[in-house]
């Protein structure tokens, strides 16, 4: 079993909302719900690694909050 950090964002033009695993091409989905989100980024997932030619590109670090005055 793998676990992995997705980048959640919501789209306000489309009102989806859209992830992405960091460092991990082509693991990307939306959905219109948060739950509907989480499924189809497991399927993403799942088809990815069992295509056996993922190369991941970077590993998650964390996030950040930037204060600019």
């Amino acid at each position: 079993m793998n676990t992995f950090t997705a980048v959640v964002e919501k789209d306000f033009d489309t009102n989806l909302y859209v992830g992405y695993v960091p460092g991990f091409p082509g693991a990307h989905s939306q959905g219109e719900t948060l739950d509907e989100l989480q499924s189809n980024l497991c399927e993403v997932i799942e088809m990815l690694l069992e295509d056996g030619q993922t190369k991941f590109e970077a590993v998650f670090v964390g996030l950040q909050q930037i204060t600019v005055a």
